[in-house]
């Protein structure tokens, strides 16, 4: 408790995020985040899971880091054989760190590289989470083009040699090929190769995110740029797409030359990612990957469906959307009269919380008629509903939809 007469806003540091408001719970229609389907959350295999675990390594618990700084040895050797299958990556355990939540790989990989003032490069929609980390840490963030294929490479062409005349070298160009966070697409091979052949040939590495790439409607997409390229690139991925969100599990990946000094700053950052966890995740995943991601990515499929229909049946021709390649988002277009972050309030009110677009992007004004709709977490059910109070709201607010169900607004 506060003491009185003491006020602590007198001594905060500057430069903090805004305070956050006291949490009233979630919303009756929830698209916003990364949650997952709580159906699909394996709790009794998991349950069992741990419980073999303790009982065989429970005494290890006693120690820090009982396999050493870059986490417990079973779910590193599990990331080796997960990332050795549709991303191609061939690596040992010595090349995997585990992390808190792929929000710290993130945090790690930029403070091995970024300085204030440093040229980063980012696709124009990205996650918000590296946006924001990104300004806080005074880096120049350059905004590259995005097409349905993802990265235009014709774009990225033309950046680099704008910078590289300007004597510029960016620090760093931060991509999420596979299944791009927000739009969904699926960067094709020769891309792949083009970014790769782009990005040695300025000197600049490659900081490649995969939080979704396992959540493929498609298993067949293109390996990863790590797989074609180990010495340009610096590789995440999460168990919170995969499995469970509140784990906090993820990884990264990267040669020793990296990884060496990544292991150096996580121990500053802290005494370990929690053990009980990584210790059931591989339990459990080790012999029910592939079958647990195949019936998750069906359901997230069939959830994704239902979302395009009820956009299409309460928004008509007045939504785009970009259909995704897999992952669990929708990111949507209204008409460019429409100022998403205008339907925020008046949405929370109705019980409705999306992402506006604006958080989204690199530059905030690119996105103001776009919103992004998580589908994993709502039920069929409460996705149409959500989409037709939605529309309610939007109609309410801007006259569009004008109409919806095929019945004209009054």
């Amino acid at each position: 408790m506060t003491a009185t007469g003491f006020a602590h806003a007198g001594r905060f540091a500057r430069d903090l995020p805004p305070p956050a408001p006291r949490w009233a719970g979630f919303a009756k229609y929830n698209f916003i985040g990364g949650h997952n389907d709580p159906t699909r959350i394996p709790a009794s295999a998991l349950a069992d899971a741990a419980a073999t675990v303790l009982k065989r390594s429970g005494a290890n618990l006693a120690l820090y880091n009982s396999d050493g700084p870059q986490g417990f040895r079973g779910l590193r050797d599990f990331v080796v054989a997960k990332v050795a299958g549709r991303a191609g990556i061939k690596c040992t355990a010595d090349d995997v760190l585990i992390t808190s939540g792929s929000g710290q790989g993130l945090d790690l990989v930029h403070r091995l590289l970024i300085e204030p003032g440093d040229t980063v490069l980012v696709e124009e929609f990205s996650y918000q989470g590296t946006i924001n980390k990104l300004r806080r840490l005074a880096a120049k963030i350059v905004p590259v083009p995005l097409d349905d294929q993802g990265i235009r490479i014709d774009a990225l062409t033309n950046i680099l040699d704008d910078l590289g005349r300007n004597g510029i070298v960016p620090k760093l160009i931060y991509t999420i090929p596979t299944i791009q966070n927000p739009t969904g697409s699926i960067l094709p091979l020769e891309r792949r190769r083009a970014l790769l052949a782009l990005a040695r040939k300025h000197g600049v590495p490659i900081f490649e995110d995969e939080c979704y790439a396992d959540l493929l409607w498609n298993p067949e997409a293109p390996h990863s740029l790590f797989a074609l390229d180990p010495q340009q690139v610096l590789h995440i991925g999460s168990f919170s797409k995969t499995l469970a969100p509140a784990l906090r599990l993820g990884y990264l990946v990267a040669d020793w030359e990296a990884m060496s000094r990544l292991v150096a700053l996580k121990r500053e950052a802290d005494s370990g990612t929690g053990a009980v966890e990584q210790m059931m995740v591989a339990e459990y995943f080790a012999p029910n990957f592939a079958r647990h991601v195949g019936e998750l990515s069906g359901v997230l499929r069939e959830k994704l469906d239902t979302m395009v229909e009820a956009l299409a049946k309460e928004f008509g021709t007045a939504v785009e959307p970009w259909r995704p390649q897999g992952g669990i988002f929708l990111w949507i277009k209204l008409p460019d009269a429409i100022d998403v972050r205008k339907l925020i309030e008046p949405a929370a009110a109705a019980g409705i919380v999306f992402n506006p677009g604006p958080e989204w992007a690199c530059r905030p004004e690119a996105a103001t008629s776009h919103m992004r709709l998580c589908f994993a977490l709502p039920s069929k059910n409460e996705i149409r509903d959500g989409i037709a109070a939605l529309a309610r709201v939007c109609y309410e607010q801007t006259g569009i939809p004008a109409q919806s169900a095929n019945v004209r607004r009054a």
